[in-house]
């Protein structure tokens, strides 16, 4: 008898949020969808509330990974991580930040151990994990710590794809004030490599073409708009080249986004979360995956946040989630 195979591990995101909604609402169009088998790290019993308020009739059954795939096809298996969690849609409270936190740590610890092919992240409230404590600015600053306990975290990049357009920001969750002094040539040449290796192993890009923007209007424009493009990005870019990578930049934001220019390359850094994530969700907003490389894992979640004004209702988009289910089946049955 063949193996079953190995289950995504899904957390279920923030409890006030949307995010529970949209795994329950794919789980119910399971066939339709044809939905790779996934286990939810989350709390039982909130789930089975929700489903209730949504209307959906899905049976849960709490089981290990191991037993998930087998389950799937007719219960929705649920890794119960206890205590309370009540159904409150758009009322976040910190109170339920431990079942949040460690519902993406035992993903992760499931990931690791080979026990599910890779990891779906819903969408968490970072202002409500951090009034209860959490150190961290957001989910992939701590997947990077949960990938190496007790050691240092890799070097972590978030991606944000659709089909034809990928893009990766320099810097992540950091006040835009702070973001000059960190564009440094030596950042700049890191993030290449690694971007370069992870479209090699994960997406099988052999050759990939990468551009990077300019930090300044017009890349700095011969430095009457800022000195960040010519002192620390282009040599980077020179940097590169001269080790073989296919680089392209400096290059003006402003026109690098147009989709014919974007198109030209298999992925794009910019410099700044929003420079990054407006474009991306400006084009592809249900259909964008985020996904953080340098991991020793595949993970993957949708583009948007906890939109607590839809949670609850039945009104939101699962498009973003779906994608991020088949994606991260995609990639983690090509392993590392």
């Amino acid at each position: 008898m063949a193996a079953s195979p190995l289950p995504l591990a899904v957390s279920m995101g923030e409890p006030a949020g949307i995010g529970p909604d949209l795994l329950l609402s794919l789980y119910a169009l399971r066939q339709e969808t044809r939905l790779k088998p996934f286990i939810v790290f989350g709390h039982r019993q909130f789930l089975e509330a929700r489903a209730e308020r949504l209307g959906l009739e899905i049976e849960f059954v709490e089981c290990f990974a191991r037993e998930a795939a087998d389950a799937f096809p007719e219960k929705l298996p649920v890794f119960d991580l206890g205590g309370e969690c009540a159904d409150l849609p758009g009322e976040p409270t910190s109170a339920t930040a431990d079942i949040v936190t460690t519902a993406i740590a035992r993903g992760v610890d499931a990931v690791m151990q080979g026990l599910c092919s890779a990891l779906v992240t819903a969408p968490i409230n970072k202002a409500v994990l951090q009034l209860a404590g959490f150190p961290y600015p957001g989910h992939t600053e701590y997947l990077a710590a949960l990938a190496a306990p007790g050691g240092t975290p890799p070097r972590v990049l978030m991606m944000l794809a659709d089909r034809k357009h990928r893009v990766v920001p320099l810097t992540i969750h950091i006040p835009l004030r702070d973001v000059p002094d960190l564009i440094r040539t030596d950042l700049v040449v890191e993030c290449v490599q690694l971007l370069a290796a992870e479209l090699q192993q994960r997406f099988g890009i052999q050759t990939p073409k990468i551009g990077v923007s300019g930090l300044n209007p017009h890349a700095g424009e011969d430095g009457l708009m800022g000195s960040e493009d010519a002192r620390e990005i282009a040599p980077a870019i020179s940097i590169l080249r001269s080790l073989g990578f296919d680089v392209t930049g400096p290059l003006p934001a402003d026109t690098l986004f147009v989709p014919k220019n974007w198109e030209r390359f298999d992925c794009v850094v910019a410099m700044y979360h929003d420079q990054a994530l407006i474009p991306i969700k400006t084009i592809a907003f249900d259909r964008a995956v985020n996904i953080t490389l340098g991991l020793p894992f595949v993970r993957t979640s949708p583009d948007h946040g906890t939109a607590f004004e839809l949670a609850g209702t039945g009104k939101g988009s699962a498009a973003s989630m779906l994608q991020a289910i088949r994606l991260a089946s995609e990639l983690g049955g090509r392993g590392a």
